[in-house]
């Protein structure tokens, strides 16, 4: 494959359990929508490394990008985005809670979209997290929406498609991926929601804390609202790689 029609990529730390059956899941939504399926192996201290090697024998769609060390899920991420050769992304998580049929629902939604949509989000209907993730998560979404004016209520779902250059283009810093709808926006496009199942964590346990969700991201709130402030008035300018027609 040197010209797929979509990348998947997908950040995996310790998750050898959860990939054999979320990489078997994605097999038909790649085949039908001529997508490549990019996960990045971020320093795993677990068998992910040797599983990785196994699902991608005899399956050409399936590329591997490894990390030596854990940088994080956003570095994790930007990997994968640069790795990609398609122009249109898709990203979920690689613990098995972002069902990938919901992927289909997006892909359509995108294609369907106007030029000036840059990002269709996931939001999720019916969580299956713990009671105290949920409202730590409506709390922070709360905040989140007085400070940045994004109009994502969930900001924090790892199901989305958008264009690579649109990611490309953004300021990059540690935690870049629990901002992208704020950012997108400032820099012109449009974003729309999705409505998205959710499942449970089959195998493992999260690497996030609500504590550490909610100290990591406050200097990333002060600075993505100043990066907003500070770009304000300055208009919507249509990208120069949509405007030379490289859609």
């Amino acid at each position: 494959m040197t010209h797929p029609r979509f990348s998947i990529v997908i950040p995996a730390h310790d998750e050898a359990a959860n990939l054999p059956a979320l990489v078997e899941d994605l097999r038909a939504l790649a085949e039908d929508f001529d997508a490549e399926v990019i996960v990045v192996n971020d320093g795993s201290d677990d068998n992910t490394p040797e599983v990785l090697r196994q699902l991608a024998e005899g399956w050409t769609r399936l590329r591997i990008v490894t990390h030596d060390t854990s940088r994080g899920q956003s570095a994790a991420l930007r990997s994968g985005i640069r790795a990609a050769r398609a122009e249109v992304i898709a990203t979920l998580d690689g613990d098995g809670q972002n069902p990938p049929e919901n992927l289909r629902g997006m892909f359509e939604s995108f294609l369907a979209s106007p030029p000036q949509v840059g990002m269709v989000q996931g939001e999720r209907v019916k969580r299956k997290d713990s009671l105290s993730k949920r409202l730590a998560s409506r709390f922070a979404n709360a905040i989140r929406g007085f400070l940045l004016r994004d109009g994502c209520r969930d900001s924090g779902c790892a199901l989305r498609v958008f264009w690579r250059q649109a990611y490309l283009d953004l300021p990059w810093f540690k935690h870049l991926h629990r901002f992208m709808p704020a950012l997108m926006r400032r820099d012109g496009w449009d974003i729309v929601s999705f409505p998205v199942s959710h499942a449970h964590r089959e195998w493992g346990a999260s690497h996030y804390s609500n504590w550490q969700r909610g100290l990591a991201g406050i200097p990333d709130l002060i600075g993505v609202s100043w990066l907003i402030w500070r770009s304000s008035g300055a208009g919507t300018v249509q990208p120069w790689w949509l405007e030379n027609g490289d859609t």
